[in-house]
């Protein structure tokens, strides 16, 4: 990178009107702020994120640090606020409407449309696009979608980090089963290809079979790395009409139902399972999770599995936003450019996936993920990101998600009428959907 990336001569940004009441809690915040002038004096800027991983920590701070040393006349410090991921939507949200916005934030791809429609972050569109060296095109386009309104972008995107199946080869050979890697290349790996050999692993090693990460009964969007073979989603495209009694996604939640009370290939309710501790034979988690890997157990990764209606590539996405109403969002923005900039998504694209183009293929990944092989790189990740749709979105998502919560409870039973609860759910989120 250039010694200075070199910020736009204080141009003014294009800010929301005001932050809308919405699902996310955010009235009571005032208007957008004028253009930043030089301050005074040096300011302090904030970042809310849900990692307290030290190394990830250590390497955003060293890049702040390099901001901060090039630009002493803007920023004093830039410092990185850890909010635990199960409360962190609802402490962000907080802050925000409590007047202790942080000038930046990390923001999950479910609460991306609420966040952009809300008026709660800036558009961050001329800065990055302005930045010299930025490339602003060398940013993949549909990897934008979701935080953009009116061809306007509102966050970075961060984060694409594909869904993949990790596999303990350890416990599936054991069990006199097929290697996923071998039915990957006879074009055989499908989701009862997974489900058969869980089902089989679980039963000999006396542990459990395939494991959807981060689920646990509760968080029913991680299901959308299996549905998505079905071609099923919950609402429609435009997300006024709800999708739950289609056939694809009636067909897809009994494949799910039966997988752990008939098939025992996924564990039931109440029961702990972790791949990485050895408790499973699979799991379907992000591929930024191969951190957690040891040499405990000898363990591959594959794409996701093929359902009825194809193979579906799924990502989750993270998006960093400048807020709106934090004190200095020009100066935030022109942080944001640079630590998104294309030498320092390189150094970020060891832990998160890159939305620019020039980073993603398989040797540039393999030298910030020395544990994943070119190989797997480029079948998971960069093959992972095309086509790939992003787990359930929507402008009043936190209401949704804890509306379908309540009426799944309902499926997690041995017995569940799988279409009768599905047919419940819809009636019950109607009146979302629509508002």
């Amino acid at each position: 990178m250039t010694p200075h990336m070199k910020r736009r001569a204080r141009t003014a940004m294009a800010l929301g009107g005001g932050i809308a009441a919405t699902a996310l809690v955010l009235a009571g915040c005032s208007g957008s702020p004028d253009a930043a002038e030089t301050p005074d004096e040096p300011v302090a800027l904030r970042m809310t994120v849900w990692t307290a991983d030290e190394t990830q920590l250590a390497m955003f701070q060293e890049i702040a640090d390099a901001y901060v040393a090039d630009n002493p006349e803007l920023v004093s410090e830039v410092s990185f606020e850890p909010i635990p991921f199960e409360d962190y939507t609802t402490t962000l949200t907080t802050q925000l409407a409590g007047g202790n916005a942080p000038d930046l934030g990390w923001i999950l791809e479910s609460y991306a449309p609420e966040f952009v429609s809300s008026g709660a972050l800036a558009d961050i569109t001329d800065t990055l696009k302005e930045t010299e060296g930025y490339d602003y095109d060398d940013l993949v386009e549909s990897s934008l979608a979701l935080w953009q309104q009116d061809d306007r972008l509102y966050a970075y995107p961060f984060s694409n980090s594909p869904f993949a199946m990790f596999v303990n080869t350890d416990q599936v050979a054991a069990a006199g089963q097929p290697n996923p890697a071998d039915l990957v290349a006879s074009g055989d790996w499908t989701y009862d290809a997974a489900r058969d050999i869980s089902a089989a692993a679980a039963q000999s090693s006396g542990k459990q079979g395939l494991v959807v990460r981060d689920f646990d009964y509760r968080v029913w969007e991680n299901l959308a790395s299996i549905w998505g073979g079905w071609g099923a989603a919950p609402w429609s495209a435009d997300g006024s009409e709800c999708t739950l009694t289609d056939p694809e996604m009636v067909d897809a939640l009994t494949w799910i139902h039966d997988a752990a009370f008939v098939d025992k290939a996924m564990p039931g309710p109440g029961v702990t399972a972790d791949f990485f501790a050895g408790d499973a034979a699979m799991t379907i988690t992000q591929i930024s999770r191969a951190s957690a890997l040891d040499d405990s157990f000898a363990w591959d990764i594959v794409p996701l599995p093929a359902g009825p209606e194809s193979q579906q590539n799924v990502i989750g996405q993270a998006g960093i936003g400048v807020f709106a109403n934090a004190e200095h969002p020009e100066i935030a923005a022109d942080f944001l450019a640079y630590f998104t900039a294309p030498e320092n998504a390189e150094k970020l694209a060891t832990y998160f996936p890159p939305p620019r183009e020039s980073l993603l293929n398989a040797e540039t990944l393999a030298a910030a993920n020395p544990r994943l092989s070119e190989e797997q790189l480029q079948a998971v990740v960069v093959d992972g990101i095309q086509g790939a749709i992003t787990k359930p979105a929507h402008v009043n998502f936190a209401k949704l998600q804890d509306a379908v919560r309540a009426e799944l409870d309902a499926l997690w039973v041995a017995d569940a009428d799988v279409e009768a609860v599905l047919t419940s759910t819809c009636e019950a989120i109607a009146p979302l959907l629509e508002g």
